[in-house]
Formats: structure tokens, C-alpha cells, sequence
């Protein structure tokens, strides 16, 4: 078989034992990669690179690459950029992987059948940053959901559950509330799972999936969800499993992928011999899967388990009456080569489908989009606050087919016959629209008129329908 190239980090604190460890793990199974080793972290960090990655590295990683990364350790202050932050972003990793498995009873958890998958996506959302301070009063943070992305994420979980055997895909959103954006992504699961047949799925609403992943765990499989919900759901997740330090982790984009533990550096530990290689072991298995090298895959993480069953533990997970022999980083290492070719037998052995993950995106559909109206936000602290008198000097500005439907304050309508006696804060949208279509230049009329009326314009929104549908949500009594 043809050998596939892999990027190396060894990485800091740690990182350079349980790499080794794992290289030898993966070498003694004979799984068919060639090595090509970058530096990256905290030496680079300290010489005055501030991403600590070195324009060497970045041109071996730029195009189809696949690193396998040890923990990095970043300096604190002095503007240092995170690692996976900067290579998230600039290879456009969309899609972060964080299993949570029980391996009861050797490694406590008060789940003994968790076995799940948080499948989160990377770059967009609320992580996107960008935010304003809009009035002394309010800010504001922009959430951006876009199809390509949510199409990428949730066709990665469905590929992700095909390569590891899995039956069922759940995703969480709050599309109750956040019909447009979170309904986008609810959408496009519902269509991409259609393809999929053979694999259950369903959607909850995040919070009541949340209950789900803290009270019962065992119940989910392969979760898919956006950036923030699911950033927070990974780490409840790995709580309740109780094995973070025995996990590994995946960041994957359609050019490149990275694996590592989800483990920090440790930089105490080092050099002791005593760090436990299991979560970076479990990333390059997720990395042979990946890869399409699913025999591999299968003959290094069953004789890992098997390790486990044998009781040959590392100090972190060594428990008197259970476990049989304490080891150090190398002597793990050679326990699972000593393995290899074995299945567990209390735990379940691993089966892998030998296709790898490929993601391929839909053609965008066409639509047709209409101006219809415009909000404009703005900025006005007149002492009474009297939406009122607000509303009664932007009702001139309407003219030219584009006349005030009404005035909204943090999403309540408050003109005409609007919510009284609520708190009013300096931060207002007047909505402006007509019964169709509007150009351009009618909106561009309208904002010097309210320009001209002596208003603070801060913002303004543009409402378009598509193919019909408002693209643009109704504020609580409009």
C-alpha cells in the first residue's frame, strides 16, 4: 500500500515523550505513513514568533496536509496566538471532533456506557468576533450561520458515523428561538440526513440537549451542532465521562486535518516518564481513520483496550486491586505493541469502514432576493426615552414608498401601541418598508432623511425576502 505523508509536532512539556510513544505505536503496527517533522510551539514562541509557528512550518503545512500534533504550551501575555486558534483559521478547519467513551472499570465514571461524539463546528457562529459597542448603554455580537458551513459540519457528521460504525446523529440547535440562523442549520440537517438512510438521526433543542448530555449521556451517539453550543456541550461532555485525559481530538477541513490529545503540555511532568500517551494515541487513530486506513486503526486501538483490560496502567489511571502493573510513557508504549493482533475482551473490540471521510458540498440553489425594507439602528438618549416622540419624527422620513412600520427597543416594539411601562435603553430600530420591492436608492433617500431629522444613525439592516420568505425576523408585537 501506498504510504501517506503526515506532518509531526512533537510539541512542549510532554509532548515529545508521548509522541514518541505514539509514533512507535503506530510504526510497530506497521500502518503505511512516512513522517515529516515541523517545530512549532514554545521555543519559536519565545524567539519572537507570536503564532509559534515558523514560515518553514506553514509552507509544509499549506495544502493536503495531515498534522499530528503533542501538546503546544503558550506563553502568557505578550500577544502570543494560540496554535490551534491560527491553524484552525488559516487552514480553514471547519469541523472539531471531542469522542467522550467510559472504559469502566479501569477508569471511573458515573456513566459506565457513555460512548459519544461531539461534532462541533469551527469557525463561524458567534465565534466569528465580530462585535461593536453600538451606544454607551449596548453592544451587540454578530451570529453567523451560512449553508456552505453548516452543510460541511453536519455532512462531516454523517460521514464521521458511516467511517466509525455508528447508528445515530443528533443535532442541537435553539431554532425555536433563532428561527433564521439556527433555522438555517436545522434546514440544511434535514436535508443532508436524507441521504443518509441507514443512520438514525433527530434534533433537539440545545437546552433540553444539554440535560441530555449532563443526566444522560449513554443515551447519544454523534452530536452535531455550531460553534458555541457546541464548545460548551464538549467540555460537559468530557466531564461526565471522567477519561479526559485518555481522549484525543480532530480538527478537519476539506484541504487539511489535524489530530492531538485534548490534554495541555503538562510541562511539570516532563522529561519524568510518567505521562500517559493514550489521548495522543487515540488522535492518531482518529488520524489512520481519516486516512482511510481503517486495519491500522482497528489493530492499534484494540490492543490499546486490551492494554487497559490487562491492567498495565500509567500512574494517572492506576488503581491497587485493579490495576496490575504500573508503567511509565515507554513501558506503555511497549505494552500495546506487545498487543497488537489482540482484541479486547471485556470492552468492545473496534470496527472501522475502510472509505475515510470525504465531504462533498451541494450546489448552492438559486433564489431569488428582493429588497423590501430597511432597519435602521440608532443611537438617542433624550431624557424621557418617549418612543413616541421618537416615532413621530421619523414617520416624516417614511416617504418614497418606504413608510415606518414601527419602532422597536431590544427587540419589543414600542411605537405605535407598543409595550408600556418596559425599561427603554438608548439603542432603538425603526423598521421601514413597503408592501414589495424597493430599490436602492429609496433606502439610500431614506437614511439622509433621518440623517437631516438630527438622528444618530448607528446601523442599518437591509430586508430582503427570499424566494418570497422573509429573511428578517418580527420583534416581540409587531
Amino acid at each position: 500500500m501506498e504510504k501517506r505523508r503526515i506532518i509531526v509536532a512533537r510539541g512542549d512539556g510532554i509532548g515529545p515523550e508521548i509522541m514518541q510513544a505514539t509514533l512507535d505505536i503506530l510504526q510497530a503496527a506497521n500502518a503505511p505513513l512516512e513522517y515529516e517533522e515541523i517545530e512549532i510551539g514554545e521555543r519559536l514562541y519565545q524567539s519572537g514568533v507570536l503564532t509559534g509557528i515558523p514560515a518553514e512550518a506553514w509552507n509544509l503545512l499549506q495544502g493536503n496536509a495531515v498534522l499530528l500534533k503533542a501538546p503546544i504550551t503558550t506563553p502568557q501575555g505578550g500577544g502570543y496566538k494560540s496554535i490551534n486558534v491560527t491553524l484552525r483559521k488559516a487552514l480553514g478547519l471547519f469541523a472539531n471532533v471531542r469522542p467522550s467513551k467510559a472504559y469502566v472499570p479501569y477508569v471511573p465514571s458515573h456513566y459506565p456506557n457513555i460512548d459519544m461524539v461531539m461534532i462541533r463546528e469551527n469557525e463561524e457562529d458567534l465565534y466569528a468576533g465580530i462585535e461593536h459597542q453600538q451606544t454607551r448603554e449596548v453592544t451587540q455580537t454578530l451570529k453567523l450561520i451560512s449553508r456552505p458551513g453548516s452543510e460541511s459540519i453536519i455532512r462531516y457528521a454523517f460521514e464521521y458515523a458511516r467511517a466509525y460504525g455508528r447508528k445515530k446523529v443528533t443535532c442541537m440547535t435553539k431554532d425555536n428561538i433563532m428561527k433564521i440562523t439556527d433555522g438555517l442549520f436545522h434546514a440544511v440537517f434535514d436535508e443532508v440526513r436524507a441521504e443518509y438512510p441507514e443512520i438514525e438521526s433527530d434534533h433537539m433543542i440545545v437546552d433540553i440537549g444539554a440535560a441530555r448530555v449532563a443526566a444522560r449521556p449513554d443515551t447519544l451517539d454523534v452530536v452535531v451542532t455550531t460553534n458555541l453550543y457546541g464548545d460548551i456541550l464538549s467540555d460537559v461532555a468530557a466531564q461526565v465521562a471522567g477519561s479526559v485525559g485518555l481522549a484525543g481530538s480532530a480538527n478537519v477541513g476539506h484541504k487539511a486535518a489535524m489530530f492531538e490529545a485534548i490534554h495541555g503540555s503538562a510541562p511539570r511532568m516532563a522529561g519524568k516518564d510518567i505521562a500517559n500517551p493514550s489521548g495522543l494515541l487515540q488522535g492518531g487513530v482518529m488520524m489512520l481513520v481519516h486516512l482511510g486506513l481503517a486495519e491500522a486503526a482497528e489493530k492499534v486501538h484494540n490492543a490499546w483496550l486490551r492494554t487497559l483490560e490487562d491492567g498495565v496502567h500509567t500512574h494517572d489511571i492506576y488503581r491497587e486491586g485493579l490495576s496490575t502493573k504500573e508503567v511509565g510513557t515507554r513501558g506503555f508504549a511497549e505494552a500495546v505493541i506487545a498487543r497488537l493482533g489482540q482484541l479486547p475482551q471485556q470492552l468492545k473490540p473496534v470496527h472501522f469502514n475502510a472509505s475515510g471521510i470525504q465531504i462533498k458540498l451541494s450546489p448552492a440553489p438559486a433564489v431569488r432576493k428582493d429588497l423590501v425594507g430597511v432597519d435602521v439602528f440608532l443611537d438617542w438618549s433624550e431624557a424621557a426615552r418617549d418612543p413616541n416622540v421618537l416615532g413621530q419624527r421619523l414617520e416624516p422620513c417614511g416617504e418614497g414608498g418606504l413608510p415606518l412600520k414601527m419602532v422597536s427597543n431590544r427587540g419589543i416594539k414600542v411605537y405605535p401601541h407598543g409595550q408600556p411601562g418596559i425599561f427603554l435603553s438608548d439603542h432603538w430600530r425603526a423598521r421601514f418598508g413597503g408592501d414589495g420591492a424597493v430599490s436602492r436608492e429609496a433606502v439610500l433617500g431614506l437614511l439622509e432623511r433621518v440623517n437631516a431629522a438630527g438622528l444618530e444613525i448607528i446601523k442599518t439592516e437591509n430586508l430582503y425576502t427570499f424566494d418570497g420568505k422573509a429573511g428578517y425576523s418580527a420583534d416581540l408585537g409587531e
